[in-house]
C-alpha cells in the first residue's frame, strides 16, 4: 500500500470553517482527518501541503515513523501550526491502518475500556449569544432565555454542561473576552465587578433551570491573569460547579490558583504533546488535564493521558469541532481509563450532518462507541462541495 495523494477540503461553518485532511492510496483505502485552521491555527493547510512531499508514494501504516520524520524535519518550530499539521496527518494515517485491518481504531490501539462517553454540552448559550443568526440557531439575550437554554438541555438528556461569561444585562448581550482582545477588558485582563455580577446571575439562572443534579462548568479561557481566575473562581463558589476551566502557560500560577478556589480545575487544552504537559502534571496545576486530539492526534493523545494517569490526573478532549473530530475524539475515550467527560456542541450548522457519512450516535447524553472501521464515519464530499468553505 502506497500513498497517492494528500489533500485538504473546507466546509462551510458559518463563523469558522471546517477543515478536513484526505490520504488517498493506491488500493483505494481513504484516510480522513478532521482538523481546524480557524481556532488559532493559521497556516495549518499550508504546512500540511509543504510537509505532503515526504509521505508521498510511501507506506501510510506505519504511522509512529512518519510522525517521528515529520516532526524531526521541523524541529526547529516544533508546537503551534506546525504541531496540529501533523496531528491532522497523524489522524489520517490511524483512520487508513486501521481501515487496512477491517477494525476501529480503537481497537487497533488497545481495545475500548467503555463502549458509552459521557458528553456535556458545551458553549451551551455562548453561542447563541454570538452566532444565532448565521449558524440558525435559537438567540440568547436575557436571563430568560438562560433558563430556556438550561430547560433544552435537560429535555435532551444531557447531564452537564459548560458556558462562558456573558453579558446580558445592559441591552447589548455578548461574551466577555478580552483574552482574544475581542471584548472590553482587553488589555488589562482583571475582571472588574460587573463581570463577577454577570457569571453569577449566568449561573443562578442556570441552575434554576437544571436543578441540583446536572453539572455545570465555566470556561474562563485565557481571560484573566492570576488574580482575575482567584476572584472569579471564589465568586462562582456556591454554584457548585464540575470544574473551572483556566487556560496559563505558568504551571505554578495554575497551582496557586488551584488552591484558592473551591472546585476542580480543568487546563492546557492549547498543549502540545507531552513536553508540554509534563510540567503542569509535575506541579499538580489541575485536577482534569483537557487533550486537544486533532491537535495532537488520537496516538499522541493517549500517550499524553498515560502520562496523566501517572500522575493520578483524570482528562478530557477538547472536542468543539464537526463530526470527525467527535469520532475521533470518541476513539481517545474509548480507549484511555481516566476519561472523566467527553465536550460535545450540539449548536452547530444544520448542515452539519449531511457533511459526513454517519453522524455520532447519541442517546440520553452519551456517545455510542462507533463500530465501523477507521473513525466510524467519512466525509461526503459532494455535501462539502454544497457547502464550500468560507475563508
Amino acid at each position: 500500500m502506497k500513498i497517492t495523494k494528500i489533500e485538504r477540503l473546507h466546509a462551510d461553518g458559518a463563523w469558522r470553517t471546517l477543515d478536513f485532511l484526505k490520504i488517498s492510496t493506491d488500493d483505494g483505502i481513504i484516510g480522513w482527518s478532521e482538523y481546524n485552521e480557524s481556532f488559532g491555527g493559521l497556516g495549518v493547510s499550508s504546512i500540511i501541503d509543504n510537509l505532503a512531499p515526504l509521505l508521498i508514494g510511501k507506506d501510510p501504516r506505519p504511522y509512529e515513523a512518519h510522525v517521528a520524520l515529520l516532526y524531526a524535519v521541523r524541529r526547529q518550530a516544533s508546537g503551534g501550526a506546525i504541531a496540529q499539521a501533523i496531528g491532522a496527518i497523524e489522524n489520517a494515517l490511524l483512520d487508513i491502518k486501521a481501515k487496512a485491518l477491517g477494525v476501529p481504531v480503537y481497537e487497533m490501539l488497545g481495545g475500548p475500556v467503555r463502549d458509552r462517553v459521557r458528553l456535556y454540552w458545551s458553549h451551551c448559550a455562548s453561542y447563541r449569544v454570538s452566532h444565532s443568526e448565521s449558524m440558525s440557531i435559537p438567540p440568547v439575550r436575557t436571563l430568560d432565555d438562560i433558563v430556556a437554554c438550561g430547560k433544552e438541555v435537560v429535555a435532551k438528556g444531557y447531564t452537564a454542561l459548560k458556558t462562558n461569561v456573558l453579558l446580558l444585562g445592559d441591552g447589548n448581550p455578548r461574551g466577555y473576552i478580552p483574552g482574544y482582545a475581542r471584548s472590553e477588558g482587553f488589555p488589562d485582563l482583571n475582571p472588574e465587578g460587573y463581570a463577577v455580577a454577570a457569571i453569577k446571575d449566568q449561573l443562578a439562572a442556570f441552575r434554576q433551570a437544571v436543578g441540583p443534579a446536572v453539572e455545570i462548568m465555566v470556561d474562563l479561557n485565557f481571560n484573566y491573569r492570576t488574580e482575575g481566575y482567584i476572584r472569579m473562581g471564589r465568586a462562582m463558589e456556591p454554584f457548585n460547579l464540575f470544574w473551572v476551566e483556566i487556560d496559563s502557560r505558568d504551571p505554578k500560577a495554575l497551582h496557586y490558583i488551584r488552591s484558592q478556589v473551591g472546585m476542580p480545575v480543568a487546563s492546557c487544552e492549547c498543549l502540545f504533546g507531552r513536553k508540554d504537559y509534563r510540567p503542569f502534571f509535575e506541579n499538580q496545576s489541575m485536577d482534569v488535564a483537557i487533550i486537544d486530539t486533532p491537535w495532537n492526534g488520537v496516538a499522541e493523545s493517549l500517550k499524553i493521558a498515560s502520562m496523566a494517569d501517572a500522575f493520578e490526573v483524570n482528562v478530557a478532549p477538547h472536542n468543539f469541532y464537526g463530526h470527525l473530530a467527535t469520532m475521533q475524539s470518541a476513539a481517545f475515550c474509548a480507549v484511555a481509563p481516566n476519561v472523566r467527560i467527553m465536550e460535545f456542541d450540539p449548536d452547530m450548522v444544520p448542515w452539519q450532518d449531511d457533511l459526513f457519512t454517519v453522524r455520532p450516535d447519541i442517546r440520553d447524553g452519551y456517545l455510542h462507541l462507533p463500530t465501523g472501521p477507521g473513525w466510524g464515519t467519512d466525509v461526503n464530499e459532494e455535501a462539502v462541495r454544497a457547502h464550500p468553505g468560507r475563508r
